[in-house]
């Protein structure tokens, strides 16, 4: 099974009430749906992200599948959750990829996920 039966979509937000600009916390919560187009199930095991800072500054982040679960994902099905990275400055950008483990034929194989930006919105006054 190829790692393009496997789709994955990011909506990332700012969450405005709880940053702090004075303390450069800038808080964003991003919104991930995997659909498993392929006809066998998967199971999300584990996770990287990169998440790079406006500054330049990096740091990257691994563990085992995503918000204290490691779904299983049928034929067809989707799944989604929602989680958040607080970053110092006010634009950032998150990449990584998920580890999943195909249950037919037991091998685990690697999705990308593309990179996607985090950036306060400007607002007008």
């Amino acid at each position: 099974m190829s790692r393009l039966s496997i789709a994955v979509s990011v909506t990332p937000e700012y969450r405005p009430s709880e940053s702090n600009d004075a303390e450069s916390r800038y808080v964003f919560s991003y919104t991930v749906t995997l659909h498993n187009q392929s006809p066998h199930s998967v199971q999300l095991m584990a996770r990287y992200w990169k998440i790079t800072q406006g500054n330049g500054d990096s740091q990257e982040i691994r563990g085992k599948g995503v918000v204290g679960q490691q779904p299983l994902i049928g034929p067809g099905q989707r799944f989604r959750y929602t989680s958040r990275a607080i970053l110092q400055t006010p634009v950032g950008v998150m990449e990584g990829a998920y580890t999943l483990l195909n249950t037919y034929t037991q091998r685990a194989f690697d999705v990308p996920v593309a990179p996607f930006r985090l950036a306060v919105a400007k607002q007008l006054h």
